[in-house]
């Protein structure tokens, strides 16, 4: 079971408050600190991520002992990823869709890589069949998702399709639904401050209370789940 703290651009641009969503990550029993590298990435934007910043997010990550990750939204993402070395790798679900040549390359890097399906609408899988170094995750791509849309939640996760799922809605109950019907991976995004606006990310984010909540709830569904497979 993984639980993966969506940090993304919930830093607002302050790479300060990414240290401390990291912290609070690791406090709350997160697995993995997550990030995107390449999206609203330009000098004057939101998370203009250089490789100076990337090296101090890994050693921060590294530091709270918390893995780090990261969505690789175009080539000089892939090119940061590179830089720091990080273990797994994440494809988007807009990233399938606008830029199958991208993520070919990602593939290509011969990693763990969680490929979102957000924005894929095929009924046909985008890269062949999941297998050790390849899982894909389910996610509603709204942001926020609000309860009609839950009625798309898979029935079943497992090694065949749907390998976990990324969550966008508001609090803890979808994830913990997902957990019961077989998810192995739960990504929420994360944030200190529900109410700021500077994106829309953080009404749809895990206090680090329901964090906490999730993960805490979580591993005991899965635990009982585990024993009564064997």
């Amino acid at each position: 079971m993984k639980f993966v703290a969506e940090i993304g651009l919930n830093h607002d641009g302050n790479f300060d408050i990414a240290y401390e969503l990291i912290r609070k990550a690791k406090q709350c029993g997160a697995d993995v600190a997550k990030f995107q590298f390449g999206w609203r990435n330009k000098p004057d934007e939101i998370n203009y991520i250089t490789e100076d910043i990337a090296i101090h997010l890994k050693k921060m990550c590294d530091f709270q002992n918390i893995e780090m990750l990261a969505s690789i939204i175009d080539d000089d993402g892939l090119k940061l990823s590179q830089k720091i070395n990080l273990k797994r790798l994440k494809i988007a679900s807009r990233t399938v869709v606008d830029r199958p040549d991208l993520c070919k390359k990602i593939l290509s890097e011969n990693k763990e890589v969680y490929c979102s399906l957000g924005f894929w609408k095929s009924k046909n899988l985008p890269f062949g069949e999941p297998n050790e170094k390849l899982k894909y995750i389910f996610c509603i791509s709204k942001y926020p998702t609000y309860p009609e849309s839950i009625k798309e939640l898979p029935k079943e996760f497992n090694n065949k399709k749907y390998y976990g799922y990324s969550d966008h809605t508001h609090g803890i109950a979808t994830p913990i639904i997902a957990i019961t019907r077989g998810a192995k991976f739960i990504e929420k995004h994360f944030t200190l401050n529900k109410s700021s606006q500077v994106i829309r990310d953080h009404i749809l984010s895990a206090t680090p209370d329901e964090f906490a909540d999730l993960v805490k709830y979580g591993s005991e569904i899965n635990n009982i789940i585990n024993i009564n497979e064997k």
